[in-house]
């Protein structure tokens, strides 16, 4: 065999040589071909994710409807049943005063006493006066009688019968004008004593022994005042919103801060039956019974009435509201995620929740805390719902 000539072997090796690198061709273009599709399919799962990112997530809730009554807490003032300042009906000096604050009296009972040396000195003459009209009177009775006699003997004219008449008449009006007199000094007299005009507790004393004392309320200060505690009313400012259903009869429950753990039952009593046009609220007078003193006149009550429910309305959170020029408005989720703003017409207040009249379907998705940049047709997320409340919403 020449030299020049390859055993068979050489062309089998040359073989497999295009073929590996026939394969490896093969596998760089496959690997060109994955790093491309690799480089496209990172490229739209960014944006995707991107874009899922950019949407807002938000949380839904359902309208309800319930029967449930609610709780209004509102702000009372407490008042005596009755109370009244006591003022002095004559003038003079104090001589004594019988009851300080925090005395119990009576009817009629004496608080005070006054010194009064110029309405008696005007007693005194008035009764000095009575009895000079008086004899004045009995003279001029006895003339006007003897007149009449000699008159029906023609013993004297008639118009000197007459005027003796006239005079007895005019003498016996003076005694009643002096008499009138002396009673209006006895009446000021006896306001020397001043006297509890119901029963009650003695609030306030204002003056002491030796005051000056000055008749009326526009000239004189105020001696004494007078609560009676036993029985309290309470008076109550209810928002516009409430005061349809505010009616006399209902029950409130009261706590009083001096008294920690005590809950008191007052009755409302009456209504005014007209709003405060400044304030837009209703009074309201609840009374509580006080017998055993425990509440004081003047403190600060919390009022709890207990509102009944009205099933026929749907309420939802007060934070699923949106205050905008527009009016009120909620927004809510339709089936392919996009914005719905609703207008609403609002009922009674709540607090944490509002009742809606009217603009919602119970079967709506309205959006809790919506962001002040929503608007009508945005594309958003749902976050999912926590299992609580899903769990929540199966039981119920």
């Amino acid at each position: 065999m020449p030299e020049h000539i390859h055993p068979p072997t050489d062309a089998k090796l040359s073989r497999k040589i295009r073929r590996y690198a026939l394969i490896l061709v093969v596998i760089a273009v496959i690997l060109g071909v994955w790093g491309e599709v690799s480089r496209v399919m990172a490229r739209n799962a960014l944006t995707n994710d991107t874009e899922r990112d950019s949407l807002a997530t938000v949380i839904t809730v359902k309208p309800n409807r319930t029967d449930i009554g609610e709780n209004l807490v509102l702000p009372g003032t407490v008042q005596a049943f009755v109370e009244a300042p006591i003022y002095a009906r004559t003038n003079g000096y104090l001589k004594v005063w019988h009851t300080d604050i925090g005395t119990e009296v009576k009817k009629g009972q004496l608080l005070a006493e006054i010194e009064t040396p110029e309405i008696d000195q005007q007693l005194t003459q008035a009764l000095a006066d009575l009895e000079t009209a008086r004899a004045n009177a009995n003279l001029s009775t006895s003339t006007n009688k003897r007149w009449q006699d000699l008159l029906s003997t023609d013993s004297v004219s008639k118009q000197d019968a007459d005027e003796k008449a006239g005079d007895a008449a005019a003498k016996k009006a003076a005694v009643d004008s002096a008499a009138a007199n002396v009673a209006r000094l006895r009446d000021l007299e006896s306001f020397k004593r001043v006297l509890a005009p119901f029963d009650g507790v003695v609030t306030a004393r204002n003056t002491d022994i030796g005051a000056l004392i000055n008749a009326g309320q526009s000239s004189g200060s105020e001696l004494f005042r007078i609560a009676d505690t036993r029985k309290l009313r309470i008076y109550v400012q209810v928002p516009e919103a409430y005061a349809a259903v505010t009616k006399p009869g209902m029950e409130a429950e009261m706590i009083f801060a001096e008294q920690a753990g005590k809950k008191y039952m007052a009755k409302a009593v009456r209504t005014s039956n007209s709003l405060d046009p400044s304030l837009r609220t209703l009074q309201v007078e609840l009374q509580l019974d006080n017998a055993n003193q425990e509440v004081f006149p003047g403190a600060y009550a919390e009022v709890h009435f207990k509102l009944a429910g009205n099933a026929e309305t749907l309420r939802l959170p007060a934070n699923t509201v949106i205050f905008r020029s527009a009016g009120l408005q909620v927004a809510t989720v339709d089936s392919s995620n996009h914005v719905q703003l609703k207008s609403i017409v609002q009922g009674r207040d709540f607090g944490s929740t509002i009742e809606v009249l009217s603009g919602i379907d119970p079967k709506d998705a309205v959006i809790i805390n919506p962001p002040d940049s929503i608007t009508n047709g945005m594309p958003v997320r749902l976050a999912p719902q926590p299992e609580a409340t899903q769990d929540k919403g199966k039981a119920s």
